[in-house]
Order: C-alpha cells, then sequence, then structure tokens
C-alpha cells in the first residue's frame, strides 16, 4: 500500500506564527499608543514634551476613587461567583440527566449579547418590572413602581448580577471543554468508594486537576468584568460610573484636552485589571496553602443532599431569569400602553416593529457584515493552525496557547484608545477594513477555543486509510476532516459570530461613530426611556446570534441526512 507523508506548505508553517502576530501586535502596538498620550505625548493634539499633566487631571477627577473600586470589586465578585456556581454544579450534578438538561439550558445562554442581557434583566427586576408587577398589589400592596434604587444601585450590585448571568455559561462550557481531558468517571467512582460525597471527592479530586486548564478564561472574565462598558452603562452606577464607562466618556467630549486625561485612566484601568489578576493568584496560593489540610483531613462529607439541591436551585434560578427576562422583552416589543402593575399589556400591537425594523436596516446589514468577515478570516487562521498541528502532530505548549487569550486579558479601553490613535496617526482613519479587524481580534481567540478540542479529537485512523490508498493531506483535508468537522466548523463559527455582536467599544472607538451595528444603537437607547424600542433592538441583537446557531445546526443535518454520525461534526 502506498501512503503519502508530505509536510504542512509554507502556509501552513506559518499560520501559527502569523495568528501569533495579529493577536499580540495589535494589542502591544495599542497599548503604546495609549501610554505616549498618558504622559502629554501627542503631537497632533499639541503634546510635544512629556509631562505628568494628564495623571495630575486624572487624579482631580471627581469620583475616581469609587469608579476604580467599582471596577476592581465587580472583576472579583463576578470572576468568583461564576466560577463557584459552575464548580459547585458540575461537581454536584455531573454526568445525571439534570446535569444534561441545564447544558443545554445553559449553552444557548452563551450566545446572548452581553446589552441584550442587561436589557433583559433590568427589565424584569427594576422596581417597574415584571416580577414587580407580577406580585402587585395582592402581595405587596403597591399599586405605584417603589422608590427604591434596583438598577444604577451606587455599589453595583444590579452591574454584578448582569455579569454574573453571562459569565457562567461562558464558564460553564470551558469547563465542559476541559472535563473530557480528565478521568473524572474513573475519580469520582474511587472517590464515592472511599465513602466521599459527590460534593467532597469533586472538590478534593477533580477540582487541583481542573482547575489549570480553565485558569485562563477566569482570568479573561476578570479582564472583561473589570473594564465592561455597555453593560456597566445599562445597570451599573452612574455617578460615578464604572473606570471604563468614565474613560469612554472622556474619550468621546468634544474637549480634545480631555484625550490626554482618558489616555491616563486607560493606563490606570490597565493596573485595576492587573491588581484584580495579581489579586486572583495571590487567592489561588492562599487556597492552596490553607486548603492542604482539609483536603487530607479525611472529612468525607457524604450526606451532601441538601447542598446539591441548592446548587440546582440557584443555577434553575439564574437559568430562569434569563429567559423570564428575553420573555419581558418580547411582551415590551409588543405592548401598547402598559400601566403599573398590570402582568400583561392590555393592547398589543407591531407598531414599535414597524416603525423600528426600517431605521435598524442598515445596522443589521452591518453586523452582519461585520460578523461574517471576522468569522471567515478568524476561521482560515485557526484550520490553518490546527492542520499544521495534524501534519506535524506536534501539539503547541500551553504557553503558546496562553497567547491567544491576551486580547482577552487586556482591558480593551487600555489598547483600543491607542489603536485608534495610531490609526489617525498613520492616515488610515476609521474605515470598514480597519473596524472588521477589530472584531477579528476578539473572534480570533473564541473560534480557536471552539474548535480547537474537536479537531484534536478527531480520529486519525480516518486520514490514515485515506493516505494508505495515495490520497494527498489536502485531499484529506478537503474530503475527509473538513466534511467530517462540518459541525463543529459550524459552531465555532456561529460562537465567533455571537462575538461579534456583542462588541460594542470596538465598533464606537475604531469606527469613529461612521459605523453603527445593532448593539451600538441598542446601548445608545439606554439612556432613554421607550423601552418599547429597546426592546426591539435588544431582541434583534439577540435573533442574529440565535439564527446563526439555528444554521448550524440546520446545514449538517440537511446535507448529511443519511449520515447520522455526520450531523454533529462527529
Amino acid at each position: 500500500m502506498k501512503t503519502t507523508n508530505a509536510g504542512p506548505g509554507i502556509a501552513l508553517r506559518l499560520a501559527p506564527a502569523l495568528t501569533v502576530a495579529v493577536l499580540i501586535l495589535p494589542v502591544v502596538a495599542g497599548v503604546a499608543g495609549v501610554a505616549l498620550p498618558a504622559f502629554g505625548y501627542l503631537p497632533a493634539l499639541g503634546g510635544d514634551t512629556f509631562s505628568l499633566d494628564p495623571w495630575r487631571a486624572l487624579m482631580a477627577m471627581p469620583g475616581l476613587r469609587q469608579s476604580v473600586s467599582l471596577s476592581f470589586t465587580s472583576a472579583l465578585v463576578t470572576a468568583f461567583c461564576s466560577f463557584a456556581l459552575v464548580q459547585l454544579f458540575v461537581a454536584a450534578w455531573s454526568g445525571t440527566r439534570v446535569f444534561s438538561l441545564m447544558q443545554r439550558a445553559l449553552s444557548p445562554l452563551l450566545s446572548v449579547p452581553h446589552a441584550a442581557a442587561a436589557f433583559a434583566l433590568a427589565f424584569l427586576f427594576a422596581p417597574s418590572g415584571w416580577i414587580m408587577r407580577l406580585l402587585s398589589p395582592w402581595a405587596t400592596g403597591f399599586d405605584r413602581p417603589p422608590d427604591v434604587l434596583v438598577i444604577h444601585d451606587p455599589a453595583g450590585l444590579a452591574m454584578m448580577a448582569g455579569l454574573i448571568a453571562k459569565e457562567t455559561p461562558f464558564l460553564f462550557l470551558m469547563t465542559l471543554a476541559a472535563l473530557p481531558q480528565l478521568p473524572v468517571l474513573r475519580l469520582g467512582q474511587v472517590t464515592s468508594s472511599f465513602g466521599y460525597g459527590r460534593l467532597a471527592g469533586f472538590f478534593k479530586v477533580i477540582l487541583p486537576l481542573l482547575y489549570p486548564q480553565i485558569r485562563l478564561p477566569i482570568l479573561a472574565v476578570i479582564a472583561y468584568a473589570s473594564s465592561v462598558v455597555d453593560v456597566a452603562m445599562i445597570l451599573g452606577p452612574t455617578r460615578p460610573a464604572p473606570l471604563a464607562v468614565q474613560l469612554t466618556r472622556w474619550m468621546s467630549d468634544p474637549d480634545l484636552s480631555l484625550r490626554f486625561t482618558a489616555c491616563a485612566g486607560a493606563m490606570l484601568q490597565l493596573g485595576v485589571t492587573a491588581a484584580a489578576i495579581a489579586c486572583w493568584l495571590a487567592g489561588e496560593r492562599i487556597v492552596v496553602a490553607t486548603g492542604r489540610r482539609w483536603l487530607t483531613g479525611g472529612r468525607r462529607l457524604a450526606r451532601d443532599g441538601a447542598a446539591r439541591l441548592a446548587v440546582a436551585i440557584m443555577t434553575f434560578t439564574l437559568v430562569c431569569a434569563m429567559a423570564l427576562g428575553l420573555v419581558v422583552l418580547v411582551l415590551w416589543s409588543v405592548s401598547g400602553f402598559w400601566p403599573f402593575p398590570d402582568a400583561l399589556p392590555p393592547t398589543m400591537t407591531l407598531q414599535s416593529w414597524v416603525r423600528a425594523l426600517p431605521q435598524a436596516a442598515n445596522s443589521i446589514l452591518t453586523t452582519l457584515w461585520l460578523g461574517l468577515a471576522a468569522v471567515a478570516a478568524a476561521l482560515v487562521l485557526t484550520m490553518a493552525c490546527l492542520e499544521r498541528e495534524v501534519r506535524t502532530q506536534q501539539k503547541p505548549a500551553r504557553s503558546a496557547l496562553g497567547l491567544v487569550y491576551v486580547p482577552l486579558l487586556v482591558p480593551q479601553v487600555a489598547f483600543l484608545f491607542g489603536l485608534q490613535f495610531l490609526l489617525l496617526t498613520a492616515g488610515i482613519g476609521t474605515n470598514a477594513a480597519a473596524l472588521a479587524f477589530a472584531h477579528f481580534l476578539f473572534v480570533l481567540p473564541y473560534v480557536f477555543l471552539s474548535l480547537g478540542e474537536p479537531w484534536r479529537a478527531w480520529d486519525p485512523r480516518y486520514g490514515r486509510v485515506a493516505a494508505s490508498f495515495g490520497a494527498h493531506p489536502s485531499r484529506i483535508f478537503w474530503r475527509i476532516r473538513l466534511p467530517m468537522l462540518s459541525g463543529a466548523v459550524l459552531t465555532a463559527a456561529t460562537v465567533g459570530f455571537a462575538v461579534s455582536v456583542g462588541q460594542y467599544l470596538p465598533t464606537l472607538l475604531i469606527g469613529g461613530g461612521r459605523f453603527s451595528t445593532i448593539t451600538t444603537e441598542a446601548v445608545a437607547l439606554a439612556s432613554g426611556g421607550n423601552r418599547r424600542l429597546i426592546s426591539v433592538y435588544a431582541l434583534l441583537q439577540t435573533a442574529l446570534p440565535f439564527a446563526g446557531f439555528a444554521l448550524a445546526l440546520a446545514i449538517p443535518a440537511i446535507l448529511f441526512r443519511n449520515r447520522r454520525a455526520m450531523r454533529t461534526g462527529a
């Protein structure tokens, strides 16, 4: 039998280096581009010498300490609560029917954009929200909304709750991706045979092995939560707002001198995020040092039924809150006059949709082509890197894979400001290509993470059989591997598209106001009080990723309707 052992071509050999370059260089250049104005040097705005004036102006800004505290606290609280809930649920219910049902419920929540989720929760839990309407007046006695500050509360609790609701599905899916790499079933059987409860066995044996594989996603959650803009504008405090929101306002202010202050603030934001990450890593060391005694203490905690039930209730509550929030958006989008405390609108109409759709048409088209362009480029680079792994049989080191997370670990405001300055200085300005590239920076990591494990799990024996018949590696890729992994490729594409749809700050800064997407329009409406129009835009924002996931399921089912195993890209 003839075999073909052709190595990767030059394009595949260069793919990893190119991927690292397009992920790292813009971030480094952006940070450098914001560091110079932070110290007074920006000739385009008259800053010809270095000085500390931007920092003095920053420190003189009212409410700065509270803004920094909000950003720092929300990062750690969001990461800890999301991580704890995910690990408790996996420990309590993995391998059960409850786990399978919740997996199906949590996974679609990942495709709900952050802004849409924030609007949904706001309309659900606000003093005039649906929950209060359902309970009034028969349970609360209220015939008008209570004067209670729930949304935009000074402590940022509503903002943290919104972030936890969105980051929990993300960490859940990252945990699901890491679990198959461990002998979870065998370890669980061993701990059970020694009399340990499910929770104790998981946290004593499995979590120490699992945690290193999900550390980077947790740090990405910390970085995002510390510098989020859209969710903070919808749910967060306003006086003062979190630091990233303040920076965005200063960068958009007509007073150009505030650009220097904003750049100094961006460097401060980088420091806040780094401090939050450092605090988390220090917490890891403390847990390791203090947890050894508990690990070896022998307490088996076999009677954990009540704790497992509590975990299931908390997880179910999160899913229900998100689902009910989306239902509220639908109700507001078709409501006429809806007085408090009516539980349902007395009249329903499609007038809000009729008025909004023509106005939103251009934003929808912009959102579509931006997402498709970013996803196409990300898929090409990702598949090139993974195909090189297959042909060379060399899996990249963990440190190399960590580079994929760089755009997710650096706060967006810390390098997008600088990237905007560099584009303007280079004469490139705000154009479609620059904006698509900005979206691509954040889409590529998610596409790589989504497609990496299915690609590596593909059974290489299929390729060996084809090679034994003389098939070239390229032919094996196009005729065997890619069709068999089409479901995984489409799923990764839809994840990337959902990420692109949700991008707010890159569109605002790199687009320079010339390009409006459905997300920028939805967030812009947050300052108004038109709940009907906001609901229409939030639902449109949610519908685009959902449509992508529906296509990802339908296309393999149609193309391979006579090949059951290939419908999921197995």
